[in-house]
Parts: structure tokens; sequence; C-alpha cells
């Protein structure tokens, strides 16, 4: 146990490779927002969808060290590509060595158990980051969960890139949003839920719905996450007991914070005042 790590109650920690957690911290801060919160978000080294298991796992654990080291005891991955690639290593790995009596969450596990609930027939698609597609976290999650259900997954690369460049909303992506869902329904045209496996893709939510066939399910992420934080604290009051409560939040960036503070506005819909960060 790393015995220079500060003991005293402290915020909920949030963590991101980039912008999109702030759509899962939103949602969140929205149902408990009597807790104290610490996003950081890695902007300078973003994004992680295409880099290697061991980058993503090293780059992951430099963040969830920080965070545990400004007074966090429960940090969230609220990036996939970070659940899938490096929370299970860091649970199991460094956890017990760090100290045993914190924890780091993902975003994953609490998507995939909604799945039985929210699929009718059985068939799933899963829009993600190369990164997590590749991992076939999602797969295998949902195959532990709900055996009978069938999952297709598909890499959007093009849908971040048009996010972080503020054309989420532009008419020309109209032609990637559609690309990819014509893709993924050709896969399997059975498919009646698609889970948003990114946190970023909630800002793209109104267009895929446009292009979307009206009987599917469009399933983003946040909701999940805060309601499962929400059961995770109630069943957990020893961890509960070591949050602050004083309804604040606090964001870190890796990136200029000026350049983090314009495009955070866009997915919280408010201004912000980031702080910069080294990792």
């Amino acid at each position: 146990m790393n015995s220079s790590l500060p003991t005293a109650p402290g915020p909920i920690g949030v963590f991101d490779s980039g912008y999109g957690g702030l759509t899962v911290l939103d949602e969140i801060q929205q149902l408990m927002p009597e807790y104290d919160y610490l996003y950081l978000g890695d902007n300078a080294r973003a994004p992680y969808g295409t880099r290697s298991f061991e980058v993503v796992y090293e780059f992951t654990l430099q963040a969830v060290r920080r965070l545990f080291e400004m007074g966090c005891h429960l940090v969230i991955l609220a990036c996939n590509t970070a659940s899938a690639k490096a929370l299970r290593t860091i649970q199991q790995c460094d956890l017990p060595e760090i100290d045993p009596e914190r924890r780091v969450l993902g975003v994953i596990r609490p998507t995939t158990e909604c799945v039985g609930s929210l699929t009718r027939n059985g068939h799933v698609g899963i829009f993600a980051t190369q990164g997590t597609i590749r991992s076939h976290t999602y797969d295998i999650e949902i195959g532990k969960l709900h055996p009978g259900v069938r999952v297709t997954g598909l890499a959007c690369p093009m849908w971040v890139p048009l996010i972080e460049n503020k054309e989420y909303d532009s008419p020309g992506v109209d032609y990637f949003v559609k690309k990819y869902i014509d893709q993924l329904l050709s896969r399997d045209p059975e498919i009646d839920t698609i889970l948003l496996g990114c946190t970023h893709y909630p800002l793209l939510l109104s267009k895929i719905r446009q292009h979307t066939p009206s009987h599917i399910r469009l399933v983003p992420q946040g909701e999940f996450v805060a309601n499962s934080l929400h059961d995770y604290l109630q069943r957990h009051p020893d961890m509960e007991q070591r949050i602050t409560k004083g309804g604040t939040c606090r964001l870190l960036t890796t990136e200029h914070p000026l350049t983090f503070n314009e495009s955070a506005t866009i997915f919280l819909g408010r201004n912000v005042n980031a702080e910069h960060v080294t990792l």
C-alpha cells in the first residue's frame, strides 16, 4: 500500500482520454449533485482508440494514480477504450499494491448489464472506437451476462475526430453517420438495439437517430453508468463515507486549459474553467 496517498475523504474521480467522459460526468452530476467530482482529461495524448493495449494501460494507470494522489478513493474510467484495455489489469494487479481499499470502475459493465432488458429479439449492435471493438470486451461481457444475445460491433474511426473538431452538427457528418449505420445493419439486419460504446457519441445522437430505422433503440451510456454508480454507493456505505459532499466539480486537462474549456463547454452545455495537469 502507498502510505503517501491521502487518507481523508475526497472527490469522485472521473477519467477520460479526452472530452467524451464529460457526457458521463454530466449524467452522474445530475443524478448525484451532492458529491464532489474531479474530472481528468488526457487530451494532450488523445485519442486512445488507436493505441496499443500496453500504451492505453500505461496512460490510464498514470491518470488513476494522479487522481488517487489528489484525494480520490473512487475513480470512474469514463472511457470505453480505457475500460476495455486497462481496467481489469488495474483492478487485479495494481490496486492491491497501491491501496486495496480504493476502487476503479469502468463504463462497459454497467452498459452490458442492461442489454437483456433493452433488446427484444436478442440482436444487438455496438458502435465504438477501433480499440474497443478489437478488444472484444463488449462481446465477452454480454456473452457472460446474456448468452443468447448476438453482438455485432463496428468501429467508427471518423466519429470522434468529427466531434472533437466541432463538426458533429454539420451537413458533412451525415455521410459518415449513415455509412456506419448501413455497414452495421448489413452485417445483421435484425439488430433492434444499438449501444453507443464511446462516450463521445451522444453528441451525434440526433444525427444517428435521423439515419437509423425508427424501430431500433439507441442506447447512450451516461444514464446507465450514473445509475450503476448510485447503486454501487448504496451497496458500499464504507466507500460512500470516503467521498466528500460539497457539490463541487474541478476539471483537469493535460491540454492547454483554454483549448479544453472551448470544447468542454460544448459537451457540458455550460462554461467551464479547467486547470492544467501533467501525468
